[in-house]
């Protein structure tokens, strides 16, 4: 991986879909993919794609979790009954560049009471299915879409939907998100000349996070380590910033608009972080 990714140099104007990287794992394709980009943008969109496919195979798909109530189990009313889907969800990031739709629908209450969830895979362009695009002020170029489905046909996956889907995704994205977004900023730093020590550190946290894509995403210990991995980012980001702000450009611009990425589902991660100690603890 590491020789593929010093091999990277961005490609201004590419679109994401033709900077990702055909071989190696998933987390692998996201640093090298993420190093071609020239812009925050593209690097999400190749981590968030070789997420999902990590989560569920390959394939073009998008999740579709989140509703007006939130993506708690007990916020989710879209239904799956006789086979088909009915409902709407919220925010499904890149659905409109998926060939599928991964929606998590409840089929009610199991007997402890407690929500029985289910992964429905359904086409996009699907009889029934209607998208919504809207953008948020970062990232401007990726698209997320509120999904309308109207007992729409499809394909439900095997296992739990919250259980084996839902939460190891949240830690599977942050793995693959982080590697396209350090790989973009070794590319940053290698096109500018940005000192070598702030590239060999961002190799490193690269390096990490290949690792950490072979880990149990429910493992305490890999919650940790991940912690550790951004952790780390987030010193080198501060200098890197340093140097790009002493000669901005264009792509500085950009990067000061997007960089609230780094922020995005920071909570969420300081609870996880927080039950993964305690459980270790244990």
């Amino acid at each position: 991986m590491l020789t593929k990714l010093f091999a990277a140099r961005p490609l201004p104007g590419a679109r994401w879909e033709v900077l990702c990287e055909p071989t190696g794992t998933t987390v692998e394709r996201a640093v090298i993919g993420g190093a071609r980009a020239d812009r925050v943008g593209h690097a999400f969109a190749i981590g968030y794609s070789t997420a999902i496919e990590a989560l569920a195979g390959p394939g073009s798909a998008a999740l579709c979790v989140t509703e007006d109530g939130g993506n708690h189990p007990r916020a989710i009313r879209t239904r799956l009954a006789g086979g088909r889907v009915t409902g709407e969800k919220k925010w499904a990031t890149l659905a409109d560049h998926a060939a599928h739709l991964l929606v998590v629908a409840t089929e009610g209450d199991d007997d402890a009471g407690r929500p029985r969830l289910r992964v429905v895979r359904v086409r996009s362009d699907a009889p029934g299915v209607t998208l919504a695009l809207s953008a948020a002020a970062f990232v401007p170029e990726i698209a997320h879409a509120r999904v309308t489905l109207e007992a729409v046909a499809g394909e439900i996956l095997p296992g739990d939907g919250y259980a084996d889907y839902v939460k190891p995704f949240r830690t599977i994205e942050d793995i693959h998100v982080h590697a396209a977004l350090v790989g973009y900023l070794i590319g940053v730093a290698r096109h500018r000349g940005f000192p070598h020590h702030l590239v060999e550190r961002l190799a490193m946290v690269a390096a990490a996070l290949a690792a950490l894509g072979a880990a149990d995403p429910k493992a305490p210990a890999t919650h940790v380590a991940l912690a550790g991995a951004i952790a780390a980012t987030t010193g080198v980001v501060a200098e890197l910033e340093a140097a790009w702000a002493a000669a901005p450009d264009e792509e500085w611009t950009r990067w000061q608009r997007d960089r609230a990425i780094l922020q995005v589902a920071g909570r969420a991660r300081g609870e996880r972080l927080a039950r993964a100690w305690q459980a270790l603890a244990t």
